[in-house]
C-alpha cells in the first residue's frame, strides 16, 4: 500500500508540473499575440496625429484672422472669422467652376463604372482571343502616367477643335480612370462563385438577367471603392484642364484653387478655405460609401 500511495503521489504531481507547464506556455502564448494587437495599435496612435496635422493645419488656417497667419510664432487659439470663405466664394464664377467639376466628375465616373463593368465581366467569365493581351494593356495603362499624354491631347483637342470643352474633358478623365476601374471589378467579379450564377441560369436566368440579379448586387463594395477612386482622380486633376481650357467658362475647381494672389503675394487664407471646401465632398463621399461598403457578401453563399 505505501508504494502504491507514493506512486500515486508522485503521478499526481507529474501530471500537475505538466499541467502548470501547458498553462504557462498558454498565458505566454496569450501574452504574445496580445502584445502583437498592441504594438500596431501604439503605431498607428502615433502616426495617426503626424497624418492628421497637416488637414488641422489647414481648416484652422482658414479659420484664422489675417493678422494671425503669417506670424513667427504660430497660434493655436484664436477667434475664428469666416471672411475667407467669403474671399473664397466670392470669386467671379465660382458657381461655373463648382458645376463644370461635378459635371466633369460624376460624368467620367458613371462612363467608368459602365465601361468597366461590362469589360471586367467579359475578362472573368469569358474566353476569348486576345484575353490576355487586353489585361496586360490594361495593366500598362494603369501605369502609364498621364503627364506625357498632355501635349498629345493638346494637338487632339486642338485639331478636333475641342479646346475649351467639357464634354472632352469628361472624356480625357474617364479614360484615366477606366483602367483601375477594369482592373479592380475584374478582381471583385473574380471573387463571386461561378457557382451562383450557374445556378441562377439553371432556374430560367439568361446570362444577363443572372449578371444583374445575383453577381450586380455582389459588387456593391468594388463598385463603391472604384467610384471613390475615380471621383478623386477626376476631382483633383489639374494638369490637362490647365492645359486643354483656357476660357474661364471652361474651368474646374483646381482652377480656382490657383486664384488667390494679389499684388501683395498669395492670399493664404483664402487659399486655405478653398482648399478646404475643395476637399468637403471628397470627405463626405469617403464617409458616406465606408459605412455602406460591406465586403465578403458571398462569404459562404454556395456550399462545399
Amino acid at each position: 500500500m505505501s508504494n502504491t500511495v507514493l506512486a500515486d503521489k508522485a503521478d499526481k504531481a507529474d501530471k500537475a508540473d505538466r499541467v502548470g507547464k501547458v498553462d504557462k506556455a498558454a498565458v505566454k502564448a496569450r501574452r504574445r499575440k496580445t502584445m502583437g494587437k498592441v504594438w500596431p495599435n501604439v503605431v498607428a496612435l502615433l502616426l495617426v496625429p503626424l497624418f492628421l496635422f497637416p488637414v488641422y493645419w489647414m481648416f484652422s488656417t482658414s479659420f484664422k484672422p489675417a493678422s494671425e497667419i503669417l506670424t513667427k510664432d504660430p497660434t493655436f487659439l484664436f477667434t475664428p472669422t469666416f471672411e475667407h470663405y467669403g474671399s473664397a466664394t466670392g470669386v467671379d464664377m465660382f458657381w461655373t467652376y463648382v458645376r463644370n467639376s461635378l459635371t466633369v466628375t460624376i460624368g467620367a465616373v458613371v462612363l467608368a463604372l459602365l465601361v468597366s463593368l461590362a469589360a471586367a465581366f467579359a475578362i472573368v467569365r469569358m474566353k476569348f482571343k486576345g484575353r490576355k493581351g487586353l489585361v496586360l494593356a490594361v495593366m500598362m495603362a494603369q501605369m502609364a502616367p498621364w503627364e506625357v499624354m498632355v501635349i498629345v491631347m493638346y494637338l487632339i483637342a486642338r485639331d478636333a477643335e475641342m479646346l475649351n470643352s467639357i464634354g472632352f474633358l469628361t472624356l480625357i478623365y474617364f479614360v484615366m480612370v477606366l483602367p483601375f476601374t477594369i482592373w479592380t471589378l475584374r478582381g471583385f467579379i473574380a471573387a463571386v462563385p461561378k457557382e451562383l450564377e450557374e445556378a441562377a441560369m439553371i432556374d430560367g436566368c439568361s446570362r444577363t438577367q443572372a449578371f444583374f440579379r445575383v453577381i450586380f448586387p455582389l459588387l456593391a463594395p468594388g463598385l463603391m471603392s472604384t467610384s471613390l477612386f475615380g471621383f478623386i482622380t477626376a476631382w483633383n486633376e489639374f494638369a490637362m484642364v490647365l492645359v486643354l481650357n483656357k476660357d474661364s467658362e471652361a474651368y474646374t475647381l483646381p482652377l480656382w484653387l490657383t486664384q488667390f494672389q494679389t499684388a501683395f503675394g498669395n492670399d493664404w487664407g483664402a487659399t486655405m478655405a478653398a482648399s478646404s471646401l475643395f476637399a468637403v465632398p471628397v470627405l463626405l463621399l469617403f464617409l458616406f460609401l465606408q459605412r455602406r461598403a460591406v465586403s465578403g457578401l458571398s462569404a459562404g453563399a454556395v456550399k462545399g
